[in-house]
């Protein structure tokens, strides 16, 4: 029999996902939790309810001047408390917070102000001397908001005001409006690695949403027992949203403001116990290399996370064994705000063999929010078998369909975002990113992984930095170069160490896929955000700047 009645949903369907909501929560329930800046030898703490207080007291003065729902703000700053209210006010009060690379070229920093049309700018003192370089070209900027001390003088006739002023103008209590949860809220440019900076502008839902996914065990799992080290800066993809989801968890932050080398890094860890932490492999390898000169102490740290690329099995080994420290792998992007997924161990496996460091190895394995596809060249839907290599497309909640005044024509299709990584993906949802699309090298017709190479050679005792890239070949059209930076403790000659680095290969890769061509170079070039940057070696090898060894025809 059929029924005679509609049904309807009974919840409260109405409620904003919102910036704001988040405050709420964080400011009433977490209250009492913490922002801790490090000062270089000492902390300052502020709690969520305070930061709160002032996010009210930042909107109101920000009202005052006359900034609207939809104006974009922007912030040039470290990692520390008045970022972190800048974080709530902005986006809650109806404008959009525009996060600026401060490691951008200066050029690309005005191109992007520019082209978000930020109507403001809030600006550390210690970066002021760097953001002024940027002034003269700048087209839409009314204003500076300096954060602390500095001499402003260097920014010519720009309008001046001082954050702390301004907070000292208001008062609490500033009336919030009502803002949809599918507005703008926030907005982020890629690190511009091709062509110019594209610009991804985040809602309030899909924030929201983002912060919330972050808390489950598959990811980080954080609670307000957990004291959480964002030294992945503010200004990258939200400090992978870190800020938004602490204030839900209430996890301390700790914030390492312009402190982001090994040495102070280390001492903030020692002094406050963090319990997580968050960084792209260049970080964390570094803090190796640190430690093998100093005595430092990570026994406070539950858990690492590392994003942004891929993190070598032997830096994960490395870090478990001398500090019994576990770091998870991670993957995003810019425009998938950015988590798609972690690559926690799945049940069963036995915590500490190697079995788990070959789950801890992939690229991640898909976030609920996230659904992920692998395709070939004709756009062709492949299996989850964990062999077939294609193109990974995601979709979701906080993933972008677009960038800001820029069409990107076959970046995005059919509700799809073409991520420009290869790889595979098996039937657990655990995926292995292979190679970019510009960087894949294709060698006689068969795709050999840079990746994997790079992840291999920073195995071997006498590689600190190894990029590979793909170069012409007459007879296999593209062959790899391994761009290697040695250790100090390689002391041999060039042909002998390239000969005994291609025999470690030997084994771990086919034999065909082991490069022949060798060059040693001072420092692997990297992207603002601490990427391998292999445009600039590909570059520099056209030009013939790179002195290449050939161990065989």
């Amino acid at each position: 029999m059929t029924s005679t009645t509609t049904i309807a949903s009974t919840m409260q369907d109405d409620f904003q996902l919102t910036i704001p909501a988040i405050l709420r929560h964080g400011s009433t329930v977490n209250g009492r939790s913490e922002c801790v800046t490090w000062l270089g030898n000492r902390a300052r703490h502020t709690s969520y309810a305070e930061i709160a207080r002032n996010a009210e007291r930042l909107a109101a003065a920000l009202t005052a001047l006359g900034i609207e729902t939809g104006d974009r703000i922007g912030t040039f700053c470290w990692n520390n408390q008045e970022h972190l209210e800048a974080y709530y006010a902005v986006p809650g009060m109806g404008a959009v917070l525009h996060t600026l690379n401060i490691r951008l070229p200066v050029a690309q920093v005005a191109h992007v102000v520019n082209h978000a049309e930020d109507r403001m700018v809030i600006v550390d003192g210690t970066l002021l001397p760097l953001f002024a370089q940027a002034v003269p070209e700048l087209t839409t900027v009314e204003a500076v908001i300096v954060v602390g001390a500095g001499d402003v003088s260097v920014l010519g006739a720009m309008r001046v005001l001082h954050y702390d002023e301004l907070l000292a103008g208001q008062e609490p209590g500033f009336d919030w409006p009502s803002v949809d949860e599918k507005s703008p809220a926030l907005i982020c440019y890629t690190s511009g690695t091709t062509g110019d900076p594209k610009g991804v502008v985040y809602s309030h839902r899909s924030t929201f949403l983002h912060a919330l996914s972050g808390q489950a065990a598959t990811l980080t799992g954080a609670t307000d027992a957990d004291r959480i080290l964002t030294f992945v800066p503010m200004f990258h993809v939200n400090a992978w949203g870190i800020p938004y989801g602490a204030f839900m968890s209430g996890a301390t932050l700790h914030m390492p403001g312009p402190f982001m080398t090994p040495e102070p890094i280390c001492a903030f860890v020692r002094a406050e116990r963090s319990t997580l932490a968050a960084a792209v492999p260049t970080i964390w390898q570094g803090i190796l290399q640190y430690g093998q000169q100093h005595d430092i102490d990570l026994s406070s740290l539950r858990m690492g996370t590392s994003g942004g690329a891929a993190a070598p099995r032997s830096l994960l080994e490395t870090f478990e064994n001398r500090y019994g420290l576990r770091i998870i792998q991670g993957w995003g992007m810019t425009e998938t705000s950015p988590v798609g997924g972690m690559a926690h161990p799945p049940a069963g496996v036995e915590l500490g063999t190697a079995e788990e460091m070959d789950w801890r190895t992939k690229s991640g394995r898909v976030t609920a929010g996230v659904e992920m596809r692998i395709t070939d060249d004709s756009g062709a839907e492949l299996p989850w078998d964990g062999r077939s290599v294609g193109e990974i497309e995601v979709r979701g909640p906080w993933i972008t369909g677009a960038y800001h005044r820029d069409p990107a024509p076959g970046k995005f299709h059919d509700g799809w975002l073409r991520t420009g990584d290869i790889g595979t993906i098996d039937d657990r949802g655990y995926f292995q990113i292979t190679d970019r699309s510009k960087d894949v090298i294709k060698s006689g017709g068969e795709w050999i992984s840079s990746v994997e190479l790079e992840n291999l050679l920073a195995g071997s005792p006498d590689v600190l930095e190894a990029a590979v890239i793909g170069i012409p070949d007459q007879k296999w059209s593209e062959r790899p170069l391994a761009c290697v930076v040695l250790a100090e403790s390689a002391v041999s000659d060039a042909a002998t160490i390239s000969a005994a680095l291609a025999e470690y290969l030997v084994g771990k890769v086919a034999r065909w896929q082991v490069p022949e061509n060798w060059a040693f170079i001072g420092e692997v070039p990297k992207t603002t955000v601490g990427k391998y940057d292999k445009k600039v070696l590909r570059a520099r090898y056209s030009a013939g700047e790179l002195d290449v060894l050939r161990l065989r025809d």
